[in-house]
C-alpha cells in the first residue's frame, strides 16, 4: 500500500507541474528568434525531451478534459466563471483543469493494478490505495481552485487601497481618471503586479471605447471581489451626479483602509484560538511528562518496594 501512495502522490505531483507548464505557455517567439539569431539554436537532449513531453501532454490533456466539460450551459458557465475568478483567463484553461482532474481520478487505480500484478503488494491493498487517491485526485484540484482564488482576492485585497491613494494623487496633479489609471498601472508593476496586470486590461477596455465605471464592474465580476464592485459604482456615482472624483476616490480609499485594518485585527483576535490547539496537543503533555514523570517513577519503585 505504501509503494502505491508514494508512487500515486508522485505521479500527482509530476502532473501538477506538467499542467502549470502548460497554463504558463511555451517559449514566446522572440526569444526563439533571439537564440536562433544568436547562433545557439541547438536545444539539449533533456531540454528536447522535456518540449516533445510538454506538446504530447498539452495534445492529449485537452482532449481528455473534453469528456468531462458539462453538458449544462449552467454547470459549464459555473465552472468557467470560477476559473476566471481564480486567475485562469486561457482558452484551454478548462480543458486542461478538467484532464488534469481526469488522470488524477483515474491514473491511481491503473497504478495499483500495475503494483498489484508486478509486485508482492496484495490486490486488496493496491485497490484500497487506488480508490483512496482516487477520490483525492476528484476533490483536491476543487479545493486548489478555490485556494488559489482566495489568495488572489486577498493580494487585490490588499493592493487597491495603495492604487485608490496613487491615482488620487495623480488626478490632483492634473490627470484624467484615465491618464492617472494608465500612470498608476506603470507605478504598481514591482509592488503589486497581480494589480497591475489587471488594471492593465481594464486600461485597454476604456481604449477599446469602454466607460472606465463598466471596466471596473468587470474587474470586479472577473475577481468576485465586493470592494472592486464598490468602486466601480463609486466612480460610475461621481460621473453621473458630477461630483469631485479626486475627492471621492480618497473618501473609498480611506474606507478600504480602514476595512483592511479591520481585518487585520480580526486575524490577529483569531491567532489567539489558533495557538490554543498546538498548545494543547503538543506542548501541554510534554509539560506534563516531564514534570510527572520523575513522580510516577518513584512511585512505580514504592510499589514494587512494597509487594517485596
Amino acid at each position: 500500500m505504501w509503494y502505491t501512495l508514494t508512487a500515486a502522490g508522485a505521479m500527482a505531483g509530476a502532473l501538477t507541474v506538467l499542467a502549470g507548464i502548460l497554463l504558463r505557455g511555451n517559449r514566446s517567439r522572440a526569444a526563439q528568434r533571439l537564440l536562433d539569431l544568436s547562433g545557439k539554436s541547438s536545444i539539449p537532449a533533456e531540454q528536447e525531451y522535456v518540449d516533445n513531453l510538454t506538446r504530447v501532454v498539452r495534445a492529449t490533456l485537452p482532449k481528455m478534459g473534453q469528456q468531462l466539460v458539462p453538458g449544462d450551459e449552467k454547470e459549464r458557465l459555473k465552472l468557467a466563471s470560477r476559473m476566471i475568478q481564480a486567475g485562469l483567463y486561457s482558452p484551454m484553461a478548462m480543458p486542461v483543469f478538467l484532464g488534469v482532474k481526469l488522470v488524477l481520478m483515474l491514473g491511481p487505480m491503473v497504478l495499483g493494478l500495475v503494483l498489484a500484478a508486478t509486485t508482492s503488494v496484495p490486490m486488496v491493498y493496491a485497490l484500497l490505495g487506488a480508490i483512496v487517491l482516487g477520490i483525492v485526485g476528484m476533490i483536491g484540484p476543487s479545493f486548489w481552485l478555490d485556494r488559489r482564488k482566495t489568495k488572489r482576492q486577498t493580494a487585490l485585497r490588499r493592493a487597491l487601497p495603495d492604487a485608490c491613494d496613487l491615482i488620487v494623487i495623480c488626478m490632483s496633479g492634473g490627470l484624467s481618471l484615465v491618464g492617472a489609471l494608465s500612470r498608476v498601472v506603470d507605478e504598481l508593476r514591482t509592488a503589486h503586479p497581480l494589480l497591475a496586470s489587471e488594471l492593465r486590461i481594464v486600461e485597454r477596455e476604456v481604449q477599446l471605447g469602454h466607460r472606465i465605471a463598466e471596466s471596473l464592474q468587470k474587474f470586479g465580476t472577473r475577481s468576485d471581489l465586493s470592494e472592486l464592485q464598490n468602486l466601480a459604482a463609486v466612480v460610475m456615482a461621481a460621473e453621473k451626479y458630477g461630483s469631485s472624483m479626486a475627492r471621492t476616490l480618497d473618501k473609498f480609499s480611506e474606507t478600504l483602509r480602514l476595512k483592511r485594518q479591520q481585518y487585520a485585527e480580526q486575524m490577529a483576535q483569531k491567532a489567539a484560538t489558533k495557538v490554543l490547539f498546538p498548545t494543547l496537543l503538543f506542548i501541554f503533555p510534554v509539560i506534563l511528562l516531564i514534570i510527572l514523570g520523575p513522580a510516577m517513577i518513584q512511585v512505580m519503585a514504592m510499589m514494587k518496594n512494597i509487594n517485596r
